[in-house]
Parts: C-alpha cells; sequence; structure tokens
C-alpha cells in the first residue's frame, strides 16, 4: 500500500533518494544515468523512478518547488518507505559575486524565511544543517572528479518573485551563498526523523550581478551535480 501522495509500495523505493523539484529532470536523470528504471510514482504527475547507477540502488522523486511540496514527500519517503538518505539535487542563485554560473554549492546549512520552523519551535531558531558524513563523501567525490565546488549556507525562502532590490544584501555580508526555496525544511525534517540529508545546487543565475546560464551551461552544470550526487548512492 502507497502513502498519500505516493503510489509505490514498500519496497519499491531505495534508502538513498534524489530530490529534484521538477518531476521531469527526475525522468531526465533516471534515464540518462541509471540501469534497469522502473517508474514507481505519477500521482500528480511528481514523477518517482528507482534503478541503478554503477550498481547501486537509488531512486530519484521529483518534489515540486517550495517548502510546503518537499516536506510532504520528506515525510511520506521517510515514514512510509523508510529511506535513510535525502539528496536535494536542485538550482539556486548566487548572492556571491565570485560563485560563478554553473558551479556547485554543498549547502552545509540553511536560513530561511518559512513559517514552518517558526511553527515547529513556537518562535525560537532552529539551525538546520546537512549531515557530516553526506557532506565530507561528495566534497571528496567532487575532489577525485575535478569539480569545483563551494561549501557554506543557503538561504531558502518561500518567494520566487521579490520587489525589494537590496533584500539580499544582509544575507550575502554574512556569507550566504545561495537562495533557493527547499533546503531549510529538508535539513529540518532530516534530523527530526534521524535520516541524513544533503542539498546539492547548481548556480542558475546571480541575483547580485544579473547573469544567468544558457541552457546549454545548465545541463553541463547539472550533470556535474548529478555525478557528484550519484556517487553517494
Amino acid at each position: 500500500m502507497g502513502s498519500l501522495h505516493l503510489e509505490a509500495k514498500v519496497g519499491d523505493i531505495a534508502e538513498t533518494v534524489l530530490l529534484p523539484g521538477d518531476p521531469l529532470r527526475a525522468k531526465h536523470v533516471a534515464e540518462t544515468f541509471l540501469d534497469d528504471v522502473v517508474c514507481y510514482n505519477k500521482v500528480r504527475g511528481m514523477l518517482g523512478f528507482t534503478g541503478f547507477y554503477n550498481g547501486n540502488r537509488v531512486s530519484i522523486q521529483g518534489t515540486g518547488m517550495g517548502m510546503g511540496s518537499i516536506a510532504i514527500y520528506v515525510n511520506e519517503l521517510v515514514n512510509t518507505y523508510k529511506v535513510k538518505n535525502l539528496i536535494r539535487v536542485g538550482t539556486c542563485g548566487s548572492i556571491q559575486e565570485n560563485i560563478n554560473l554553473g558551479q556547485v554549492i554543498l549547502a552545509m546549512s540553511a536560513s530561511g524565511d518559512s513559517d514552518a520552523n517558526n511553527l515547529y519551535f513556537k518562535g525560537m531558531h532552529y539551525a538546520a544543517t546537512a549531515d557530516f558524513d553526506l557532506l565530507m563523501k561528495a566534497n571528496k567525490i567532487a575532489n577525485d572528479l575535478n569539480i569545483k565546488t563551494y561549501q557554506g549556507s543557503v538561504f531558502s525562502t518561500n518567494t520566487f518573485y521579490d520587489d525589494d532590490p537590496n533584500r539580499w544584501e544582509k544575507w550575502q555580508k554574512h556569507g550566504i551563498l545561495g537562495v533557493e526555496m527547499e533546503t531549510q525544511i529538508l535539513f529540518t525534517l532530516a534530523k527530526r526523523f534521524g535520516v541524513k540529508a544533503l542539498s546539492i545546487l547548481t548556480v542558475s543565475d546571480n541575483i547580485i550581478t544579473g547573469e544567468a546560464s544558457s541552457t546549454l551551461d545548465r545541463e553541463q552544470s547539472f550533470n556535474d551535480m548529478m555525478k557528484i550526487a550519484l556517487g553517494l548512492a
């Protein structure tokens, strides 16, 4: 029997799951990188696949955009399907001028503006962090593959569009590397449920300089991110 938003049977999903926001990206990754692929979920168009990478079983599950959406899938993957390792693979906007388009960020921690953590912790502030073992393994894989990465904090926001041109200035000064929409709640829930989580992000645009990646550049840098993530399976 499946969960509310996933129709997979228990056992259909691997212990390590990659989490792209875009379900079509999940499909692309499965078809491009995995062997013996099986699609286990089509509910609400949020595609999920299980296959093998270098002989290791791994699943890829689309989550949709934003913390509310990814939280649904994290809850169900862990509590129904007993997933042990959750690895977000997505894009972010850099707010540091020295981090170039296409480069990869390994998120060590995440700040954010979601009310979810405020509700969970009754107005107190929780420091959401990655799993150290996954972080170190990802860093080693990247070094072995000669893929340049940045390690540091990111900011997870609930608003994609913003009218305040100075919104990110204070966060830039405090060393935040990039802005995205899911990592904070992923790290929080992983700690709550006693599982491991990491967020690997490709820089698709620079919010400070206004630069944005071309489609070709995004594809190449996306492949770098996926090689790191799949190496963790």
